[in-house]
């Protein structure tokens, strides 16, 4: 089916939902690269008109990659809550894009709607808004969810310390998770990438953090993001695996290049839960997405990247996660090109996961060679701080020695907790205040506490 729209004297075709959604996409690099960006502003702006008559049911309708041969396809049609979408079920996506900016979309309306709703319908409606509506939308939406802590709070926000080492050495890597435990970090995890992938080195990181925690009771989980098969081994050989980790896209093909399946991230889940180490709860999932992994994959079907992104969410909310959040710079200038792009596509993302009900982090990042830089990221950070973003990375010196790419720092966090005065995990909080590492209020101290976390490491006195 094709849709139509008139723009001054010009009158625009799409081909059908597909090329609409493209079209109606703000810029981005990938889509000019898979060759289905508007070809100019007007378009585009044509493109928004089309898709915000359009109504929201259309969307159950017409898949935008086939139900017959897409896994994520039919996950998205075969679990969609139809009462939970009554409530929006007669609007037309520019009529629901008003609604959630109206005082009728509180916080818990929003949580009962989020089972209704598709990825396709949430990529839509936020392609026809500004950055202040996906910000103001998303604030209102609090995902939370237990392990060992609290996350996802209002007033808070949790922080992934990231202390990847390039030759995965275990006093590097707990000289760096020391240096970020000190500083305020790690209540939404302590999550290593491994620079190699043997089990044997996989499993003695595992144990290396597992000493840590345990050692000083810390309300926190570990992770080694290996691939989900690996965490299964290691979890039927008994290694202490808190949290079972994967990177997940939006279509079929595109899990496949990661070597997963739906059934696969399923046993996962399955394994994780039967280890029963969470102590509050059984979120043991933690995912990682972000746009232009199906182009990547050759695996896009012609549909834009942002769209793909909100479907991969839709495989993460199957599984009840601890943690997602979208890597939004990472893989580089070829889909996201600069600040601009990855800015845009940071908020995109957090929106669109929030509205579908999950735990939505951000790594805040940009590769190298992006036509971007640390004052971009500090103005995502913001912003984001002000969406109600669950949890960021803290990276030593924002620089990964290992991913060679860039983040936020250790540093970072500090700043957006004093100037919006948000907390951390309440039980890591406390943590922190028992230790000497900071007040009351969540500010750090000069106490003693480091000094005890300093006796973890090799060679040093306890």
């Amino acid at each position: 089916m094709s849709y139509r729209a008139v723009l001054g004297q010009r009158s625009f075709v799409f081909a059908d939902l597909r090329d609409l959604m493209a079209k109606a996409s703000p810029p981005r690099s990938g889509d000019m690269l898979a060759g289905i960006a508007a070809a100019s502003l007007e378009e585009a702006m044509a493109a928004r008109f089309a898709l915000a008559d359009l109504p929201l049911r259309r969307f159950l309708e017409e898949t935008l990659v086939p139900y017959e041969t897409d896994e994520v396809t039919r996950l998205i049609f075969d679990t969609h809550d139809a009462a939970a979408f009554a409530p929006v079920a007669s609007l037309t996506v520019g009529e629901f894009r008003d609604w959630l900016c109206s005082e009728a979309a509180t916080g818990a309306a929003l949580a009962r709607l989020a089972a209704g709703l598709t990825p396709e319908m949430a990529a839509a409606v936020s392609k026809l808004m500004r950055n202040q509506d996906l910000i103001l939308i998303a604030s209102k939406c609090r995902i939370v969810t237990r392990f060992r802590n609290t996350l996802g709070l209002p007033g808070r926000m949790a922080v992934r310390l990231q202390p990847n080492h390039p030759g995965d050495d275990p006093a590097g890597i707990l000289a760096a998770t020391i240096d970020g435990l000190s500083l305020g970090c790690g209540d939404a995890v302590i999550g290593v990438n491994p620079a190699g992938d043997s089990p044997a080195r996989i499993g003695d990181l595992l144990r290396l953090l597992d000493e840590l925690i345990a050692r000083f009771a810390i309300p926190t989980q570990a992770c080694v993001l290996t691939h989900v098969t690996s965490a299964i081994g290691l979890i039927e050989q008994g290694a202490p695996v808190d949290l079972v980790f994967q990177s997940v896209a939006g279509t079929q093909g595109a899990n496949a290049s990661f070597g997963v399946t739906l059934a696969l991230l399923r046993e996962g889940l399955e394994a994780g839960r039967s280890l029963k180490r969470g102590t509050l709860g059984e979120n043991v999932m933690y995912f990682e997405t972000g746009q232009g992994s199906a182009l990547s994959a050759g695996a896009h079907h012609g549909v834009d990247q942002q769209t793909l992104e909100a479907r991969a969410h839709a495989v993460c909310r199957a599984y009840e996660p601890l943690l997602v959040n979208t890597v939004v710079g990472f893989i580089g200038p070829e889909y996201l090109y600069d600040g601009k792009q990855i800015i845009r596509a940071g908020l995109e993302d957090h929106f669109c996961g929030k509205l579908l009900g999950l735990p939505m982090g951000c790594d805040i990042c940009y590769t190298n060679h992006a036509e971007a830089d640390q004052d971009d990221m500090d103005t995502l950070l913001t912003l984001l701080g002000t969406a109600g973003v669950n949890f960021i990375m803290g990276v030593p010196g924002a620089d990964d020695v290992m991913l060679n790419y860039q983040s936020t720092s250790f540093h970072d966090q500090l700043y957006i907790r004093e100037l919006l005065g948000l907390r951390r995990a309440p039980e890591f909080e406390a943590w922190l205040e028992r230790m000497g590492i900071a007040d009351a209020d969540g500010l750090l101290l000069p106490g003693q506490g480091g000094k005890a976390l300093l006796a973890a490491l090799p060679g040093r006195a306890a």
